[in-house]
């Protein structure tokens, strides 16, 4: 009987997982497709939203994604976060790649509906489904453009400091042992380092900060016409680039937090906010 509780538990996190990286996408690859398909086909050009738009509509979806699933799985909705939360954390090594697994199928799927939903705007902008419509579900350096010269090096670099400073800002956000926010507003915060990110992080790679994000949507095109989806536009692979990056990237967040921040707090629940500490008797 324990043993079926516990399993029902794993199904109900990963179904969890699923459910909030699904909203995740539908969001984060949705308000792509808005601005990349859809204001190619306005007059002029480019009138559906700009990669502001695109950093806010992806941190809203980190936000809303997360309050799906944080009660069920605690809403890792990302691989990195979840490999990091297993070094750091205490989070069960075994449940690691179970949620990986969860988090790129919820991924994948949103893809789908993005791509089934916008299947007109998408082939009148870019019949061939090229390049040029391909950030619209995963990351390429430079964001595809030619004329900026970052290659997988150069973005996986890029990734590897993205996801770091997004994981040492989830530990801290999240550590009871810091001044976590109040009244579960952490989803809301965490969604706003997201659009931060995009917003100072985004030329060189596209800012995938997150494995599943990347490669469920990357396999989505794929099979639905997008023949170039593992390459770059050199014609190099690229797919694994927002894959090890953010894996370690996130891993060297948690070295950071813990070195500089995590070893000097107490180790137990400090006192509320506002209340003056009172000496032990």
């Amino acid at each position: 009987m324990a043993e079926r509780l516990k399993r029902l538990g794993l199904i109900g996190e990963l179904s969890a997982e699923f459910a909030g990286t699904m909203i995740l996408i539908l969001f984060g690859a949705g308000v792509v497709a808005q601005v990349v398909a859809g204001g190619a086909l306005t007059t002029p050009p480019g009138g559906l939203g700009n990669h502001d738009s695109i950093a806010w509509a992806w941190g809203i979806g980190v936000t809303m994604g997360v309050y799906v699933a944080a009660r069920l799985s605690g809403a890792h909705l990302n691989p990195a976060v979840t490999v990091t939360l297993a070094a750091f954390k205490g989070f069960p090594w075994s449940k690691v790649a179970p949620y990986a697994v969860a988090q790129t199928l919820g991924a994948f799927v949103a893809a789908l509906l993005v791509r089934w939903n916008y299947t007109e705007a998408l082939a009148k902008a870019d019949p061939g489904h090229t390049l040029k419509t391909q950030g619209v579900f995963s990351t390429l350096p430079a964001n595809g453009n030619p004329n900026l010269p970052v290659h997988e090096w150069g973005a996986f670099r890029d990734q590897v400091i993205g996801t770091a400073i997004l994981l040492l800002l989830i530990l801290a956000i999240t550590d009871l042992l810091n001044t976590p926010p109040g009244a579960n507003l952490a989803p809301f915060i965490i969604g706003l380092v997201v659009v931060a990110i995009g917003m100072a992080w985004g030329t060189n790679a596209g800012y995938a900060i997150n494995p599943a994000r990347d490669f469920g949507p990357r396999l989505a095109s794929f099979i639905t016409g997008y023949g170039s989806a593992w390459r770059d536009q050199y014609g190099n692979f690229y797919f694994w680039v927002p894959i090890i990056g953010p894996l370690i990237g996130g891993l060297l967040g948690g070295v950071v937090y813990k070195f500089f921040v995590g070893r000097f707090l107490p180790t137990a629940e400090p006192e509320p906010p506002g209340r003056v500490p009172t000496p032990e008797a």
